[in-house]
């Protein structure tokens, strides 16, 4: 019979980022979990299983790989070599093992299975770190940029990350791990860490998010992974500008364009460009800002975006190039561009970004009071308004002080000044 590449296999592996060699590694822990015996799945296993030279593999390895993937072999692809081909009778009669690991590859990944009589006994080594581990923090990472882009940041999310933070490197400290895995937590906890940086830079409490910032650095580097190393750099560049050091965060914008990320993926280099625009227009270089507007926009029509990317560069939409272009320019000077691209951004945005969507009306706010706009200045600022009563944490609440500051400063005796002061006392 002809071979036929396993194309659901592959599918799984490349949406879960696993090489052939770590699959393997899964399956023998796996194994070792269920039986206490390790299994000996190697490299070439997973490519005779990839390549439809085994299309049915062995009972233990069989039932090791449906644990780790969470799907019954004919899903991943392989086929029964009979109609009705026997179950293995010791693994799948045993519901205790099952339920044991797969508690472990959906939990922890740390929980020990029920003993096998017949195993050697088993010493009371370090617990096994795993690419389960790694994923579950993932998924949990990839939830936590969700809900700041649904709710921004605050003292919530931060306390989150940093209790994820304390699991990662829990891990990292106590279990016993590969170097792949070992890199892939360092990893996690910097971008745990970078999260927590955030929902401090959003409450406004710089001193913490600077602290955090070190931290991220720190493990982002000891991770060797670019992707993440771009993550720290450009949020140490976001911190920077808020603290007013610009040319900090310019050196940091410069940092995230010599990590692989920016170098191999055009749309972390149009990120790296967007984010030196906005490091030097505050720091008054229009020349320089224009240009790296031009890079950003021209590396985003390069980039492959159905390309698997992690979470953190979910955000980073068309409707957020429009919106960092529409900042850039309010900083030049530029109202008109800016209140434009703020228009362009909000129309561009996901339903779901909620936070960037009131951001961005609150700068187009601005951007409109700056020409003289004074009128519908005010009616897009009402529209992100928070309720009267409710907690003004967060930059959009920030951002709208700037306004009523602004407003003051132009119209102090107009109407509809002394009625906008109203509405924002009740705040």
């Amino acid at each position: 019979m002809a071979r036929s590449r396993n194309q659901a296999l592959a599918d799984w592996m490349d949406h879960h980022q696993v090489t052939a060699a770590e699959l393997a590694e899964l399956v023998n822990d796996a194994m070792d979990q269920l039986t206490g015996r390790r299994g000996n799945v190697s490299e070439r296993t997973v490519f005779r299983w990839l390549s439809g030279e085994n299309r049915w593999p062995q009972d233990r390895q069989r039932l090791a790989l449906e644990n780790v993937t969470g799907r019954p072999a004919t899903r991943l692809g392989f086929v029964p070599r009979g109609r009705n081909p026997a179950p293995a009778p010791v693994l799948q009669e045993d519901p205790v093992h099952r339920r044991a690991f797969i508690t472990a590859t959906t939990g922890t990944a740390l929980a020990v299975a029920a003993p096998n009589v017949n195993a050697a006994p088993r010493s009371a080594a370090r617990p096994t770190v795993g690419l389960a581990d790694v994923q579950r923090l993932r998924n949990r990472l990839a939830e936590l940029y969700e809900q700041d882009d649904k709710n921004g940041g605050g003292f919530d999310l931060e306390e989150q990350a940093n209790q994820e933070v304390k699991r990662t490197l829990g891990l990292q400290q106590n279990g016993s791990a590969t170097g792949r895995v070992r890199s892939r937590l360092y990893a996690l906890g910097a971008a745990f860490t970078a999260t927590a940086m955030w929902a401090a830079v959003d409450s406004g409490r710089l001193s913490d998010a600077q602290r955090y910032m070190e931290q991220a650095v720190t493990l982002a580097g000891l991770s060797g992974d670019g992707q993440v190393q771009h993550q720290t750099w450009r949020y140490a560049a976001m911190l920077a500008d808020q603290q007013g050091r610009h040319a900090d965060a310019i050196a940091a914008a410069e940092a995230a364009m010599v990590t692989a990320a920016h170098r191999r993926d055009p749309l972390y280099a149009s990120l790296s460009h967007a984010r030196l625009a906005l490091a030097t227009a505050s720091a008054g270089d229009h020349t320089r800002a224009l240009r790296a507007l031009d890079r950003a926009t021209s590396a985003y029509g390069r980039a492959n975006l159905t390309e698997p990317r992690p979470a953190s560069m979910g955000f980073y939409t068309p409707g957020e190039l429009h919106g960092l272009t529409g900042i850039t320019h309010y900083r030049l000077g530029r109202a008109g561009e800016a209140e434009y691209y703020a228009h362009q951004c909000l129309s561009a945005l996901h339903p779901d970004q909620r936070r960037n969507r009131a951001y961005y009306t609150a700068k187009a706010a601005l951007a409109q009071l700056s020409q003289g706009d004074l009128e519908q200045a005010t009616v897009t600022a009402a529209a992100v308004m928070p309720p009267p009563g409710t907690a003004s944490t967060g930059r959009v609440p920030r951002l709208l002080g700037t306004f009523t500051s602004a407003l003051n400063m132009k119209a102090p005796g107009a109407a509809l000044t002394r009625e906008w002061n109203e509405r924002t006392r009740a705040l």
